[in-house]
């Protein structure tokens, strides 16, 4: 399968851009800076990890990055309900990023379950 036709490659890379576009907001107009580093950090790395793993040397490896991908989605998530618990982030804007967040962690779970299943489990 082609990079421009893998899903996860996709929502990754448009996940991270909408992260980048919340980073700016919140620094410069809530000049909040801490959480939006933090979320900036975690919400780019997801689609960072997700382009290793496309050119991992094993299903092991494969397996592994993807692995790094997931957490690094499950800490934006919490990094996103913290936003929008201390007020940084309105209702909407949350939950448009926040969806978007949790298909993310579902789309990865799944590769990583089926890759495991089928590659990496002894029969």
């Amino acid at each position: 399968m082609k990079e421009t036709e893998n899903i996860i490659v996709q929502k990754s890379y448009r996940f991270a851009l909408e992260i980048v576009k919340l980073y700016k907001l919140l620094s410069e107009t809530k000049k909040e800076f801490t959480l939006s580093k933090q979320i900036l950090k975690s919400g780019t790395s997801i689609g960072a990890n997700v382009n290793e793993a496309m050119e991992s040397v094993s299903k092991a490896d494969f397996v592994n990055k993807l692995s790094i991908s997931l957490k690094e989605a499950r800490e934006t998530a919490y990094w996103l309900n913290l936003l929008k618990d201390s007020d940084y982030l309105p209702s909407d804007e949350y939950q448009d990023l926040n969806s978007e967040c949790n298909e993310i962690i579902k789309i990865l779970k799944s590769i990583i379950i089926t890759t495991k299943d089928k590659y990496l489990t002894k029969s």
